[in-house]
């Protein structure tokens, strides 16, 4: 199995878990919109990235589902899983002022950005 579609498959397990309370809030199951991303972080600075991200993310209207990953092959490396009622909350998630705070925080220990994909996420109950 090639790591993108390992990556496709982990993540569809993971949002296994959130379906049934997310099928309740989407409005329009065509307007669903993903992205799955890697971030890669200066090393030794993955956890204060992460713990940037996790307080900045809180909150977000539309979102779905905003997961978190270390990379078990790259101890720099993190994979983030986003999934937004539609990608217009995910446009207007980046300008709320706590994720502006995290990006500002997170951005000196960022030294750069992988694979990244955008999906239509699939949920079922």
């Amino acid at each position: 199995m090639e790591r993108r579609e390992f990556i496709g498959v982990a993540v569809a397990s993971l949002l296994a878990g959130y379906a049934p309370a997310a099928i309740g809030r989407i409005e329009n199951m065509e307007e669903v919109y993903g992205i799955i991303g890697q971030m890669k972080t200066a090393e030794g600075k993955r956890s204060e990235v992460i713990a940037a991200l996790v307080e900045g993310t809180k909150d977000m209207p539309g979102n779905i589902a905003y997961l978190i990953a270390e990379d078990l092959e790259d101890e720099n490396s993190i994979w983030i899983t986003e999934v937004w009622q539609t990608k217009t909350d995910h446009a207007n998630s980046l300008k709320l002022p706590s994720v502006q705070a995290a990006i500002g925080k997170a951005r000196e220990h960022i030294v750069g950005f992988g694979t990244r994909v955008e999906t239509k996420p699939v949920l079922r109950g």
